[in-house]
């Protein structure tokens, strides 16, 4: 499938085109700046965009009032179809967010409901009991998402709701020819909901990819054949920023091992979960790392290992941003993409990537863990790859058993004797093919 192959670039847009926090009703053509961010993403390598929402909300994109309708504050329909066929033509796929869980109190259907109360046709898309009341005073009370009452949760159980949630895909695919859905929340979707939205969405598109976001817990729960094609690895991205600050490669690569390995009790080998260092919930890579020059090995880490590397805007020049400040610190308004050594080097990790189908389809087997560095092997029937990761300001001698003599580096190109013990640079990465013993 495409989307095991592709490097995601990752885009709030609300935030990068600048438009104001609350909706304001005021129409601005603000979503027009992501064409000129066109070449950066594709000479970056990615392969995907993934855009966070664009549909009319009362604020921050997941309260949303219409999924028929771009927000007004960045633009009109003919805007982001302009934005999406720049993208294809780019050679780019394109990806949405499907916020399905939950709605905002903006939300047509349930401001009927809040105008008819019982005798609303919609009081059943909802969670309510018109024995209660919330701190807004409608005079009925409803379920919102994890208690917070301004996301108004969806009854997917009702097939009126699965229908207009169904019919609003089936128009983002003829309108904007969309690749595939990131589905919010997928942890708090309903099972039998996501079952028939892969059936459907196989229907609707081959190839459609369904992306969840899940946090902990067992992933193939959200990630099998009547649910997600791949989901986030929370328990990964955790492990990657945290082995780094404590010095401690044995975290990250315990949990590497734990889900890909070759052992039978290892739980996601051959799948293709979304690997990430940032995105736009928590704080900035750039800002939670403490020692800056771990950047470069903890994005050689992010394309060495399994999974699909996902990019988030800015973080490709080390943009800062503390969770602590508020959502807005981490989904900044920027003009135009910026280059720099970071830049370089994450580009030069995508088209290492690309070019080896061990990094993209190959298993996962430790070589050398120690808790400065780590050396790990990614292997397919045709080919192997050895990558070796130090944090370490000083060089280490990383002695493992290489089963070969000699390796070339996909990154640099240059070629390595691993006669002796191999001697790895200080705050390094390199990723060595090497002939398959």
């Amino acid at each position: 499938m495409w989307f095991d192959e592709t490097v995601v670039y990752q885009i709030y847009p609300l935030g990068l085109c600048g438009a104001p926090a609350v909706n304001d009703g005021v129409m601005e053509h603000r979503i027009l700046r992501v064409p000129r961010w066109t070449a950066h993403i594709k000479d970056l390598g990615c392969g995907c965009v993934l855009f966070n929402p664009v549909f009319e909300s009362d604020a921050h994109g997941y309260d949303t009032r219409d999924f028929n309708q771009i927000d007004v504050r960045l633009g009109t329909k003919e805007d982001f179809q302009a934005v999406c066929k720049a993208l294809h033509e780019a050679g780019l796929k394109v990806m949405l967010d499907g916020v399905f869980n939950h709605v905002g109190r903006g939300f047509w259907a349930f401001k009927d409901v809040q105008e008819k109360k019982w005798d609303s046709p919609y009081k059943d898309w909802f969670h309510i009991s018109f024995d209660g009341n919330t701190g807004y005073n409608d005079g009925f009370w409803y379920e919102g998402w994890e208690g917070h009452q301004e996301l108004v949760k969806l009854n997917l159980r009702n097939p009126a709701v699965k229908q207009h949630i169904f019919d609003a895909i089936r128009d983002w695919v003829r309108d904007y020819e969309i690749d595939g859905l990131r589905l919010d929340v997928a942890y708090c979707l309903d099972g039998e909901f996501l079952k028939e939205l892969r059936h459907f969405t196989e229907w609707l598109k081959p190839e459609f990819a369904l992306l969840g976001e899940t946090l902990h817990g067992d992933y193939n729960r959200w990630m099998n054949q009547d649910a997600c094609h791949s989901v986030t690895n929370y328990e990964c991205y955790k492990g990657l920023y945290s082995s780094f600050n404590s010095t401690n490669m044995h975290e990250i690569a315990y949990s590497l091992n734990r889900q890909y390995g070759s052992e039978p009790w290892c739980l996601y080998t051959g799948k293709h979960l979304l690997s990430f260092v940032d995105n736009h919930d928590v704080t900035r890579i750039a800002t939670i790392l403490q020692v800056k020059e771990n950047l470069k090995p903890l994005y050689g880490l992010l394309f060495g290992m399994p999974g699909v590397p996902s990019l988030y805007y800015g973080s490709e020049w080390g943009m800062e941003g503390d969770k602590k400040n508020g959502d807005a610190a981490l989904r900044p308004a920027v003009e135009k993409p910026e280059e720099n050594e970071l830049t370089a080097w994450i580009r030069s990790l995508a088209a290492a990537r690309k070019k080896s189908q061990a990094l993209i389809y190959g298993g996962y087997k430790n070589l050398q863990v120690q808790p400065s560095y780590l050396v790990f092997e990614r292997a397919t029937g045709e080919e192997r790859v050895i990558v070796a990761i130090n944090m370490s300001a000083e060089k280490v001698t990383a002695h493992f058993d290489a089963r070969s003599g000699l390796g070339v580096d996909l990154i640099s190109g240059e070629t390595h004797d691993f006669g002796g013990g191999s001697e790895l640079a200080p705050y390094s990465c390199v990723f060595w093919k090497t002939e398959r013993p």
